[in-house]
């Protein structure tokens, strides 16, 4: 089975609003693998794995809802790919 991967970088009002908690959830709910985690600029960065409506939709949530309490001005999305095996195990947060 092929797989859908990317990473990502959101910008805005994301960190201390629950972000990477609502981020790991949403994933976790749609099946999907990778991480997520605060970067020292401000901004929440990650890469996420999965079936490819599945990271689609991830992709979408990231972009246009995000966390209650967030803002969100730009996502980046990045090395968007096919891949033929997950790397990661779970969707977690790292610090």
């Amino acid at each position: 089975m092929a797989y859908k991967g990317y990473g990502f970088e959101v910008t805005g009002k994301v960190q201390g609003v629950f972000f990477r908690q609502t981020t790991v959830e949403e994933a976790q709910k749609l099946g999907l693998v990778g991480w997520v985690r605060n970067d020292a600029s401000g901004s929440v960065q990650g890469e996420a794995q999965g079936p490819s409506d599945k990271a689609d939709s991830l992709k979408d949530w990231l972009q246009h809802t995000g966390s209650p309490g967030s803002r969100i001005d730009k996502c980046n999305i990045s090395n968007e790919r096919t891949i033929d095996n997950l790397d990661y195990d779970k969707f977690e947060q790292r610090s």
